[in-house]
């Protein structure tokens, strides 16, 4: 069996943002040389996200307006957390959204379903986060 690990690295300048990574994950598949197998895709980093869905832009508006609904950024106040950083809601955000995804690997491909993309999540830009992607299989 083959096993294959690479991060992949974001610095998103705003506060929140959603990226489809299934292009970079499909090039650690390509480098890995695995055919049939399992791929993870996990954020490294307590306010960031990795989830699957579609890649449509009023989909992830409509992301955006619901998880500030659950968890609102101000008052920072509000938060028990915010004592060093202003950052509690990106961590609840984050628990919402998953911290990763399994894909199984089929003839060398990400084995979707229809319409089905990878993507990372930010909740709290502005500083370097990384992403591990680590394929097992042969």
């Amino acid at each position: 069996m083959k096993s294959f690990r690479k991060e992949l690295w974001f610095n998103v300048p705003t506060r929140r943002a959603f990226i489809n990574i299934t292009p970079q994950v499909d090039k650690c598949l390509r480098e890995s040389g695995v055919r049939e197998g399992l791929v993870l895709v996990n954020a490294m980093h307590i306010t960031a996200s990795v989830f699957i869905n579609d890649d449509e832009s009023g989909l992830h508006h409509d992301y955006e307006v619901w998880l500030e609904k659950l968890a609102p950024h101000e008052p920072v106040s509000q938060y028990r957390h915010n004592g060093y950083e202003d950052n509690a809601d990106a961590h609840l955000k984050r628990q919402v959204m998953g911290r990763e995804v399994v894909v199984a690997i089929t003839d060398g491909k990400l084995d979707f379903g229809t319409w089905e993309q990878i993507f990372y999540g930010e909740f709290d830009g502005g500083r370097k986060k990384r992403v591990m992607v680590k394929i097992i299989g042969e």
